[in-house]
């Protein structure tokens, strides 16, 4: 076994750790290479600052069992260090050595039983050498010694507070350097440069400390120096408060859950700049061990220098403003908004700021486009801290997944993707999620696009970055046609997309002529009764009549099956007319195209569509009857100047009719149809359908007078259909009684014949008084009739002016070509003066706009 002279310095210094804290060699073994790592490099600074700190498991070891310490041990040690030839770091050894023995809850108390030790180990010449934290006269600190309490930082406690030890006595007792003190103080340079390579890591130095009122380091006013020396120091120091300001910032948000993915990148991406910093800082310490060794006490060409250092640490200071700029401008800001941040600031023409942005820009954007792919080729979003652009929201429900579950977060849209991709990734996984959720179809994401590589790493994330217009628009622009095309292709085989839209337009848009007149025919008898008399069964009946017996009866059995009859709320005086309307059932995947507020427009179309068509199949009727009664009531001449009133103004409703039907089927519908019928054909994915299916409807509700901004003339509109209905009724009760006295006047002849046939007189004179009281009676009430027909002339002329008034005042080019149709030979015009102005207006603005 090794004699205590036979030891090495470290086997020494290792037992007498295990004395101090009672425990065996393998129990401290672990933190004992630790300090010994710490001795042996008395300033070689590692990447972490805590990894300079002595386990603080051993110092609190250290201070319960202090007082059993073994002072030979102590001097063998001291001896050993000497005689080996590493005298220079003693000071080292047994100052850490002292601090691991200070209890920190006594700070008066710094040295105890230990010190006693320390001075019977110190030789007789440093009992009277007063030795300073500076190198090679006198002891300077490490970082592990700082960190272990000595830092000039932590006020009472630190080197700052302490400044010289003298060990003449068993008990050293500190002398304050430059705290308290009235006197000034010289500093070399030697000095100054070791007080800035502490800056420099955000620690106050002996000489230069951060102030908290002015927030920057300040060198001590009590210091002397030259300006130039302080000049440059000063903006040395400056490095300092950057390291600072970064290092608060990840520090803070390192540990905030909160922050999200892309913010936790972020704080790696400053993380590992910090690295980099600290590793040009560990060269620079150990530049100044070199010299240490060298026991180099002078400056020299190569010896480190505040000048140098201004040199060197140039483009660090760069880039810790870089980054501390960043690190202002990212403040409150996650996700894609924190990534659109990033790329703000690489719009640069520095190349060397712009590849460090673009570096942290590559890190931070890789978990946004982790997202993006997991979303576009599995449909998948797991965004628990909110930082995609794509929002979900779990509480709709199915059937309005495509409307209302997903949505774009515009803050969140990185800077890098412009809104059309933004727009396709969301349709992407939307319309992945779609098929699965409401199309039930369980075809894997795999089959429909084939999934390129994803940006596994933060340079894979760099290479898609350099090229946003070549691959990875590529990528989306596959995925988005692929996922899209399937859709539809489903849509249309499996759920007849097409045909739904093609019935929509021949049952309530009236374009199965054949069938809407038959159901008209049908459905009279029934729609005169009052409203409240109909049975929607009944109704029901009728349609399926007119199905059977049109060429409806070849449309495909789901079409057919889903028109049904719905009756309108009833108002008092309403009849069937004004309450009967079609209606078409929509469920399952085509009712994200055919929305309860796209019905809600078919319903109000049909009702137009309805009410013009009972117009149409009203002066039809007029138009038989007076046809059919024409040659009857010729033996009647006396009606021949009221039938003359009623075809003429029958003809100026016809006229009317037939050219709103005219604007009303092809300039609005069958326009607006083809239109929307080359959309559809041409339509890349489901949002362009409904897209365009949303513009055909408002362009038919606009068209068709229905809008809140045609109110006024839908009103004049709905008055002269009424007008219509009144004359029908006013024509009707005219034939009524017309025929009623052609009945009597052919009865009586018929009388009068026979008894001439039998030889007798025709008529005697009371029956021939009583005929003619009966026919003058019926001519009395002919100026009646034709001053009803006057009145409602007259009222009809006058609704139909200011319809037209209301046209040519129309924003919209197609109404004013109506009106121009509706009194294409003036008539209405000579009538009314306003339409005169209304004419000479428009004709003005056009040769102006010519």
């Amino acid at each position: 076994m090794a004699t205590l002279d036979q030891k090495s310095p470290n086997v020494l210094l290792q037992s007498l750790c295990c004395r101090i804290t009672g425990k065996s060699e393998a129990e401290v073994a672990h933190q004992f290479q630790y300090a010994v790592r710490v001795i042996g490099s008395n300033y070689a600074p590692t990447i972490e600052r805590d990894e300079f700190l002595v386990s603080e498991k051993i110092k609190k070891e250290l201070l319960k069992q202090r007082r059993e310490a073994d002072a030979a041990l102590f001097s063998e040690l001291h001896r050993k260090l000497q005689t080996q030839g590493v005298l220079k770091h003693r000071w080292s050894v047994l100052y850490l050595l002292l601090s691991l023995s200070e209890d920190p809850r006594k700070p008066s108390s710094r040295v105890g039983n230990y010190g006693a030790l320390f001075a019977q180990a110190l030789p007789r010449d440093a009992h009277s050498t007063p030795f300073y934290c500076t190198r090679p006269q006198s002891l300077a600190l490490s970082y592990g010694e700082r960190s272990a309490g000595l830092s000039g930082s932590v006020g009472t406690s630190g080197i700052s507070s302490l400044g010289v030890y003298t060990l003449n006595g068993p008990t050293p007792t500190p002398q304050p350097l430059l705290a308290g003190s009235d006197f000034h103080v010289k500093v070399n340079e030697a000095a100054l440069v070791r007080d800035i390579l502490y800056v420099f890591q955000g620690i106050d130095g002996k000489f230069i400390k951060m102030s908290a009122q002015d927030n920057c380091y300040k060198i001590d006013s009590k210091v002397v120096l030259c300006k130039s020396l302080r000049d440059t120091s000063s903006r040395l120091a400056e490095l300092g408060w950057l390291h600072n300001k970064v290092r608060k910032y990840t520090d803070a948000r390192s540990l905030d859950r909160a922050f999200g993915l892309v913010g936790q990148s972020f704080c790696a991406s400053l993380h590992q700049e910090l690295k980099e910093y600290y590793r040009l800082l560990s060269v620079l310490h150990s530049q100044l061990q070199v010299e240490d060794d060298q026991g180099v006490t002078v400056c020299t060409e190569s010896s480190l220098t505040l000048r140098r250092l201004l040199v060197w640490m140039y483009d660090p200071k760069v880039r810790l403003k870089t980054l501390a700029a960043l690190v202002d401008f990212c403040q409150g800001r996650k996700g894609g908004e924190l990534a659109s941040a990033v790329h703000a600031y690489g719009k640069t023409g520095d190349p060397q700021m712009r590849a460090l942005v673009q570096h942290i820009l590559s890190l931070v954007s890789h978990p946004i486009l982790n997202f993006l792919y997991r979303w576009i080729y599995d449909g998948e979003l797991e965004d628990t801290y909110h930082e995609f652009f794509v929002a979900s929201d779990p509480n709709v429900k199915t059937d309005r997944l495509w409307h209302d579950k997903y949505s774009l977060r515009k803050s969140m849209i990185p800077s890098f993707i412009t809104m059309d991709q933004a727009r396709k990734v969301l349709l992407i996984g939307k319309s992945i999620n779609f098929l699965h959720q409401v199309c039930h179809d369980r075809t894997p994401p795999g089959k429909i696009t084939a999934a390129s590589k994803s940006a596994d790493t933060p340079k894979d994330a760099a290479e898609l970055l350099s090229d946003l217009e070549g691959a990875f628009q590529e990528k989306i622009d596959a995925a988005y046609f692929d996922t899209s095309k399937y859709l539809l292709d489903v849509l249309n085989r499996n759920y007849l997309l097409l045909e739904h839209l093609q019935a929509m337009r021949r049952y309530l848009l009236l374009g199965q002529g054949d069938f809407i007149r038959h159901l008209m025919d049908l459905l009279k008898p029934e729609l005169v009764r009052p409203a409240t008399t109909l049975y929607q069964h009944n109704l029901t009946g009728i349609l399926e009549t007119a199905v059977r017996a049109t060429n409806a009866q070849y449309d495909n059995a789901e079409i057919l099956k889903r028109l049904d009859v719905r009756l309108l709320e009833v108002s008092p005086g309403d009849t069937g007319w004004d309450v009967f309307s079609l209606d078409y059932h929509v469920d399952g995947p085509i009712s994200t195209v055919f929305t309860r507020e796209c019905m809600g427009h078919y319903l109000r179309v049909f009702n137009f569509l309805w009410r013009a068509k009972r117009m149409e199949y009203t002066l039809t009727d007029i138009w038989k009857g007076q046809m059919c009664n024409a040659k009857l009531l010729k033996t009647m001449p006396e009606l021949s100047g009221v039938l003359h009133q009623c075809h003429i103004l029958a003809s100026e409703m016809v006229h009317f009719i037939h050219q709103m039907q005219y604007y009303i089927t092809f300039e609005v519908l069958e326009c607006s149809w083809d239109e929307l019928w080359n959309k559809v054909r041409q339509a890349q994915d489901l949002d362009h359908i409904i897209a365009a299916h949303e513009v055909f409807l408002d362009t038919i509700i606009s068209r068709c007078l229905l809008d809140n901004n045609s109110r006024s003339l839908l009103n004049q509109l709905r008055a002269i259909f009424d007008q219509i209905i009144e004359f029908q009724s006013a024509q009707d009760s005219l034939y009524r009684s017309a025929l009623e006295e052609l009945s009597l006047r052919l009865q009586y002849e018929e009388k009068k014949r026979q008894r001439e046939e039998e030889g007798q007189w025709g008529v005697t004179a009371e029956q021939e008084a009583e005929e003619k009281k009966r026919i003058q009676e019926f001519r009395e009430t002919i100026p009646k009739m034709r001053s009803q027909l006057r009145i409602l002339t007259h009222f009809y002329q006058s609704i139909v002016q200011q319809f037209l008034v209301l046209l040519m005042t129309s924003s919209d080019e197609s109404l004013r070509f109506l009106s121009f149709r509706l009194d294409f030979n003036e008539h209405y015009r000579a009538r009314e003066p306003r339409l005169r102005a209304s004419i000479g207006a428009t004709r003005g603005r056009q040769l102006s706009n010519i």
